[in-house]
């Protein structure tokens, strides 16, 4: 890797990493920090060219950052954690866990989607829009040419075959707004084909964890202790 992921930990225990979504920061998950920080050792990334991570000199995709985040594990010896991703984020935590399942515990997607189709469409024409307009512009300045990275990042992936959801067989939880900018009919589409998933709408946009972080956090919180509690059972039956 030729960058080295900036990030903020906080509390202790079972790692917690929060991954942010496009062209946003680890304080995206400001709320999400305080929160957890009192059960988790919550580690929140600035992905590669987010932040104050460097953009370096490998692609800027998808793919790229979910092998940073392997990097980013075996540096900091971090052997298994719980993930949670928001919109790029967390299409960062499903690639990453499809190829490397043995080190994710539990998974938590917040507005994921496997392909630029799963937009709905006035957002997804809207984006194309606007990319058009950056990709023009982008040999004028380096702004309007870290916009075309950024926008490309949504109008070009990502490219999840659906059928690699059956890698993930860790407990997830599938949480999206009730008017998000990913189709319901995609979230739903993306949880029937997990095996092991739970599906929750709550009322907000595709930013619920910091609009709507009250009921946001309570159901991720339930949905980790629920499975921490399934596993904590199965132990002592064995």
């Amino acid at each position: 890797m030729d960058v080295q992921l900036q990030y903020v930990v906080r509390g202790s225990g079972q790692p917690l990493i929060l991954l942010h979504g496009n062209g946003e920061d680890n304080t995206y998950f400001s709320h999400q920090i305080v929160y957890f920080q009192r059960s988790y050792r919550v580690i929140a990334i600035d992905t590669r060219g987010h932040g104050k991570t460097p953009r370096g000199e490998e692609p800027f995709t998808i793919s790229q950052f979910a092998d940073d985040l392997y990097v980013f594990m075996k540096e900091h010896e971090i052997r298994r954690a719980d993930m949670l991703g928001f919109s790029d984020g967390a299409n960062i935590a499903l690639l990453f866990t499809i190829r490397h399942p043995e080190r994710v515990k539990r998974l938590i997607l917040n507005g994921a989607n496997l392909n630029p189709g799963g937009l709905r469409t006035s957002v997804r024409f809207s984006l194309m829009k606007e990319y058009r307009a950056a990709k023009a512009a982008a040999e004028e300045s380096e702004e309007a040419y870290r916009k075309v990275e950024l926008l490309e990042l949504m109008v070009k992936q990502p490219d999840i075959p659906i059928n690699e959801l059956k890698e993930v067989r860790v407990p997830t939880l599938v949480i999206v707004g009730e008017d998000d900018m990913i189709k319901k009919s995609h979230s739903r589409k993306i949880y029937k084909k997990l095996p092991a998933a739970k599906f929750v709408v709550i009322p907000g946009n595709h930013f619920i964890a910091n609009e709507n972080y009250d009921l946001f956090n309570l159901e991720v919180f339930n949905f980790l202790e629920e499975n921490r509690t399934i596993e904590k059972t199965k132990k002592s039956a064995s």
